[in-house]
């Protein structure tokens, strides 16, 4: 059997990825592969803490590894620290490793790339899937998703801590791709199909750091 790594998130792409993964019987995912920032202590890019991912593996019932890096990580550190966590997991058996990538052909031959150093094979479970289906899908599934990171130069501070819903997708300006995969939006997926309990938080300040908005995700 294979044995697949997920690169994860927590948003709604590494969710719907594994939804897809289950789908098509890949029975082997050997847990959820995450960055994160260890001057937050937070997932990188997404803002979430650490606390709020540990409790979404639970709710999934898989093995969560982390990769620690830097709040100002270059990307020879960066490669370096997640060629030694694939290594690892190699040597535990993985050999694939998937994303959920949409369409960005850049970002995926980066990931194809850098799986070739360490010897594994990448799957891309959602490429290609039109964004504008894949969101409603998302929703209509009964994934609960909230943005925890805005792009304030694409989006006002407003869509920042706001529930992925109909509401919100018909809020969006008609240049912003639906699911974020541009860099507009970041999620964090609370509740859905695959979970075994919903994950409890309350919504904390909205703060922005440098050019992004913040909502803070308070563990409850």
């Amino acid at each position: 059997m294979n044995k697949i790594l997920m690169s994860w998130s927590g948003g709604k792409d590494s969710m719907m990825s594994l939804l897809q993964l289950r789908r098509e019987r890949w029975d082997g995912v050997a847990g959820l592969l995450t960055s994160v920032t260890e001057d937050y202590d937070r997932i990188s890019i997404h803002g979430v803490r650490r606390e709020l991912l540990h409790r979404q593996a639970r709710a999934l019932e898989l093995p969560l590894y982390e990769v620690a890096i830097t709040k100002n990580v270059t990307n020879e550190e960066y490669e370096q620290k997640m060629c030694a966590a694939l290594r690892e997991r190699k040597a535990e058996g993985v050999d694939r490793v998937a994303f959920g990538d949409l369409f960005l052909e850049d970002i995926r031959l980066y990931r194809e790339r850098l799986l070739e150093q360490v010897g594994l094979r990448p799957l891309f479970p959602v490429w290609g899937w039109n964004t504008t289906e894949f969101i409603k899908t998302f929703v209509a599934l009964g994934f609960k998703a909230i943005t925890t990171c805005v792009d304030s130069k694409r989006l006002d501070q407003s869509f920042a801590g706001r529930i992925i819903d109909d509401e919100f997708l018909l809020a969006l300006p008609e240049s912003i791709d639906p699911c974020g995969e541009n860099g507009e939006f970041h999620t964090f997926v609370f509740d859905g199909p695959l979970f075994r309990e919903k994950i409890v938080f309350n919504k904390g300040e909205i703060v922005k750091r440098e050019s992004n908005y913040y909502c803070d995700l308070l563990p409850v």
